[in-house]
């Protein structure tokens, strides 16, 4: 089986061909600003030098959140546009997951975190099967650590964000191949059906229930 991988929610673009549990091509991109606009030929030219044809593909996994809003939309739509025109089967996975599942190190509990600004962050909680003790979220960093002192054993932190007063913060790494694997088999969706997961409401979005509620 021939997975196209895609993570374009951060200022990142995270991209690979996986066949049969062998990595054929990858991308690791810092394109910040440039994401939206350089995203979809970046990808192109990754079937370009890997000598694959689209057609090829038997799956798409894309990371539809959380994280940057612009971004996750920009991964979405490409990927949804694919499966749909090319009749591929399609899936989604939190970017939360992706981190969890490749820390090379081991640990007890690994917890993927991003930054959500003003003392808020997007995290939750694996333990070292990679089941979820706490789900993906949208929680303040203080409620965060609180929640750390009840767990029973080493953690870490997984994160490509700086965040003072935090130790044991791994960079991310993506593992394309371990996350793969772990994702093959999850139920396709109905491209239409492919949806963001953005867990908090958009500043515009928030400004409005403000507002609503004055």
């Amino acid at each position: 089986m021939k997975i196209l991988y895609l993570d374009t929610s951060s200022s990142f673009l995270y991209c690979a061909i996986v066949k049969d549990s062998i990595l054929v091509g990858e991308l690791k991109l810092k394109l910040e600003r440039e994401l939206s606009s350089l995203a979809l030929s970046e990808i192109s030219n990754l079937f370009l030098v890997t000598s694959t044809s689209a057609i090829d593909i038997d799956k798409i996994i894309v990371v539809n959140g959380p994280g940057s809003f612009t971004g996750i939309r920009v991964g979405l739509t490409i990927a949804k546009t694919f499966a749909w025109t090319l009749k591929k089967d399609i899936t989604t996975i939190s970017s939360l997951d992706a981190m969890a599942i490749s820390c090379q190190e081991k640990y007890d509990f690994y917890i993927p975190i991003i930054d959500a600004r003003r003392g808020y962050v997007y995290a939750c909680i694996y333990d070292k099967n990679y089941n979820q003790v706490l789900k993906n979220q949208y929680i303040s960093l203080d409620t965060l650590k609180v929640t750390l002192d009840n767990l029973p054993g080493t953690y870490t932190f997984i994160s490509n964000d700086k965040f003072e007063n935090l130790n044991n913060v791994k960079s991310y790494d993506p593992d394309f191949v371990k996350i793969v694997n772990h994702f093959k088999d999850k139920e396709n969706i109905n491209p239409h059906g492919v949806d963001a997961l953005y867990l908090k409401l958009t500043e515009a979005e928030e400004k409005q229930e403000e507002q609503n509620n004055d």
